[in-house]
């Protein structure tokens, strides 16, 4: 069953993704996942002029031997080009390959391992009030766990709190708009905002207890640093969250310096997630064999695929290191569903995180997972279970859009 072509397709609805489609010679297509943040264009141009013109006539049968081709050999090796266009390959071919056999996904990746993924989202709030509403609108949507976010004291906008007053993708200015979707915003260039370290460090732990007070013990919390901290500053904020039992601690400082966690580690027993910005095993060699961390958080549109990702996570599995991958509104319902699929089956999954599409998406991607009680399930749809619609996809071009920058309030370039 060989290759006879593969399409970039590039659409915008609600943000933009990059989606590779594979046809075999006997009409089985398979997608793939390639969207890579505010750099897609990049990623296409890659697939279309590099990777394209060396899959066509190869059997899309040979999984591991097209990842191993396309990684060993080319001599620039990883990065998160590279590797969003060897994962849309990969996802691509295993979808064609259950098709074929005429199973959902994860079933040739042995079978189920549990009913069904439990599942965060997110919720955000500049204010108090505002931010237990979002936990109670999250609730009564089924979430059964939460990520809190929420605005800093004296700092107009902050990652993560979606408001009219912070980041929105397609909004103009003074609508009230919140970019629960995308937090890309569509413009030539990126914006800028501010951050202020040791108002942020002042102010977290106070909102955590006000939400186990609000919610009670029970319901598991998690929170995103986004690799603002450095080590000190992390080990500092760990300690002092634990009061408040998190699910986890994610990116609390830029994990690529992997020694950095062994002194978070020392200071404290909050759970750390690190991985949302790795691309392939060896960014997590020393996190993993040391046990720096708790849960790896790639996704696998950006860390080679549904090969590259499972590689990762059995290793983490000798670990006890658990699954806790990205799902964002930039992997696409594509990259989710290829993610349920491998969680369904890996014997270390912890969460999935859960961000909802808009209904824009769902115009171009057609899906047949559902989300119930709290947790992700796939369909017995043979291959991955999503379709692409290309006359919707045609009324949704490609619009330039950027994740902000950050800047001290001294004005210095500092982690986003």
């Amino acid at each position: 069953m060989l290759i006879e072509k593969a399409e970039v397709l590039v659409s915008s609805p609600g943000r933009n993704f990059v989606t590779l489609r594979i046809t075999t010679d006997d009409g089985v297509t398979g997608l793939g996942d390639a969207t890579l943040n505010g750099r897609e264009l990049a990623v296409a141009a890659y697939l279309r002029e590099h990777v394209v013109p060396l899959l066509v006539g190869r059997d899309a049968h040979r999984i591991e031997d097209t990842w191993q081709y396309l990684y060993r050999g080319a001599y620039w090796r990883r990065g998160p080009v590279t590797m969003a266009s060897i994962a849309a390959v990969d996802t691509a071919l295993w979808d064609i390959k259950a098709k074929v056999a005429g199973l959902p996904l994860y079933q040739l990746l042995g079978g189920r391992s549990r009913n069904g993924l439990l599942v965060y989202g997110h919720a955000s709030g500049a204010e108090l009030p505002e931010l237990f509403d979002s936990i109670r609108e999250h609730q009564d949507e089924g979430y059964r766990a939460i990520r809190v976010q929420t605005g800093i004291p004296g700092l107009p906008s902050v990652y993560g709190v979606a408001s009219s007053a912070n980041a929105r993708a397609g909004a103009d200015a003074g609508t009230d708009e919140r970019y629960d979707y995308e937090p890309a915003r569509r413009n030539a260039v990126p914006v800028e905002e501010s951050w202020d370290t040791r108002a942020y460090l002042r102010h977290i732990p106070g909102v955590f207890e006000a939400v186990r007070n609000e919610f009670g013990p029970e319901l598991p919390l998690l929170h995103d640093g986004h690799h603002r901290l450095t080590p000190i500053q992390a080990a500092k904020l760990g300690k002092s969250l634990e009061p408040y039992d998190l699910f986890w601690l994610e990116d609390v400082t830029p994990a690529e310096n992997q020694d950095a966690l062994r002194l978070v580690r020392q200071h404290t027993t909050t759970p750390l997630a690190i991985g949302e910005v790795f691309n392939t095993i060896w960014d997590y060699k020393t996190l993993i064999e040391e046990q720096l961390i708790d849960y790896v958080r790639s996704p696998i549109t950006h860390a080679g695929g549904i090969t590259g990702l499972r590689r990762i996570f059995d290793y983490a599995s000798v670990y006890q290191i658990k699954s806790g991958i990205h799902g964002p509104t930039d992997v696409s319902p594509v990259g989710l569903a290829a993610a349920i699929h491998l969680g369904l089956a890996i014997p270390n999954f912890g969460i999935q995180e859960y961000m909802q599409h808009a209904p824009a998406t769902h115009d171009v991607f057609h899906t047949t997972y559902s989300f119930a009680g709290g947790m992700l399930d796939a369909s017995e749809e043979p291959g991955l279970g999503v379709s692409y619609d290309d006359e919707a996809a045609a009324s949704f071009p490609y619009e330039a859009a950027y994740l902000p920058v950050n800047r001290l309030l001294d004005g210095s370039m500092h982690d986003w």
